[in-house]
């Protein structure tokens, strides 16, 4: 063993290799596929990028990640830009990623599909769950950029076609990094209001300035609004996932506003063709009453009212001459029941009766009276019959 050479520590050598690896290598661009990757709860993002024959660890610091206009997903290809670092605990080295961005729009189409067959198979895109479009609405929120092109077209439609309704816009980046977490908060705090209808979109664009309509938090937030939602996102060629989510479907921000209102003018058409067709039934309606009030005063009734009014007055004579008929009758019989009553009262002498009555209870007290001394005899002689008995026994 050599005496001279210096011996190291594990974190002196990891130091040393940090500072010449990090030296030498300075910024980097690398292409690959993205692997194992996590957000962590801290915000920051950890990933492996490969190829066929290697791969590297990678790491993006939360702040930094923000400014990337894409959800990172397993299997897209990537281009990152950062420096070559050591993680000097672990002894590993790996790429302190800078910016990231798809290796081309493939990538981007790729990750459309993927989410786009997951939503649908999640059935976030049936038919059962769009809900109607209000016809006549009071309030419409509208979801794009404040000071974009989208929301002059949108707020011109709606003077020309409905100026009755009244517009919310509820502003919020419409590309690059966060505006995925914005267009869904505004989603969230529209559904806090009174608006009947929400549009969310904005202008055409690349595929690139259009992602933030394809992330899964927007489509999330569009699934879960209460209020119906028509998304008019890009031209007439461009389709975004909002646009399968949504309750409605518009190719431009502008065609948007025009599913949202109905025309005033077409309204005013319809109350003039009502008014018309009202007008005339009415008039048809009264016609038709007066030719039967008409007939009715026409008809043998009213002719000859007195003919009718005497049938009824001679059947009502019949009825009372039998009903006087029936009671003289009843009075009648009623009248010989009370006579024969009347007589048999005559016949019946009370005081006679009631001297009969008392000769019959004298006779029934002496029989009592009769009854009792018999007893007694009846008694005297059972006495002495038992007390001879009693001496003879002795």
């Amino acid at each position: 063993m050599n005496n001279n050479s210096t011996i190291l520590t594990v974190s002196q050598i990891n130091g040393q290799i940090k500072q010449k690896l990090e030296y030498e290598f300075g910024k980097v661009t690398v292409i690959g596929e993205i692997s194992n990757f996590k957000a962590h709860f801290s915000g920051h993002w950890y990933f492996t990028l490969k190829d066929e024959n290697a791969q590297i660890s990678c790491t993006m610091w939360k702040g930094v990640n923000s400014y990337v206009f894409f959800t990172p997903q397993g299997g897209m290809k990537i281009v990152v830009t950062g420096k070559i670092s050591v993680y000097p605990p672990r002894g590993s080295y790996q790429i302190d990623v800078r910016s990231m961005k798809p290796a081309g729009e493939g990538e981007l189409q790729a990750a459309f599909e993927k989410l786009k067959r997951k939503l649908s198979e999640e059935g976030l895109f049936d038919v059962e769950h769009k809900k109607g479009i209000t016809r006549l609405p009071e309030k419409i929120g509208i979801v794009t950029a404040g000071d974009g092109a989208a929301i002059r077209d949108m707020i011109s439609v709606a003077e020309r076609r409905f100026p009755l309704v009244e517009l919310v816009l509820r502003a919020s980046k419409v590309q690059g990094e966060g505006a995925a977490e914005e267009i869904a908060l505004a989603l969230e705090e529209l559904n806090e209001t009174d608006v009947d209808t929400i549009i969310v979109g904005r202008g055409g664009g690349s595929l690139e300035d259009l992602w933030a309509f394809n992330e899964e938090i927007v489509a999330r937030a569009i699934f879960n609004s209460r209020i119906p939602v028509v998304s008019g996102v890009g031209h007439d060629i461009d389709y975004t996932i909002s646009d399968f989510v949504a309750d409605l479907r518009a190719a431009t921000p502008t065609a948007a506003m025009e599913l949202a209102t109905p025309d005033i003018q077409d309204i005013f058409n319809f109350l003039s063709e009502f008014d018309g067709q009202s007008f005339e039934e009415l008039e048809n309606k009264i016609t038709q009453s007066r030719e039967e009030v008409d007939s009715l005063l026409n008809s043998y009734s009213f002719r000859l009212p007195e003919n009718l009014l005497n049938t009824k007055k001679q059947f009502l004579d019949g009825v009372l001459f039998r009903f006087d008929s029936s009671i003289s009758a009843i009075l009648k019989q009623n009248k010989n029941q009370v006579l024969l009553l009347s007589k048999i009262l005559e016949s019946f002498d009370v005081q006679k009766t009631l001297k009969r009555g008392f000769v019959l209870l004298k006779q029934n007290n002496s029989f009592i009276r009769r009854s009792d001394e018999f007893n007694q005899s009846k008694n005297a002689v059972l006495k002495f019959y038992d007390k001879e008995i009693e001496l003879n026994n002795e």
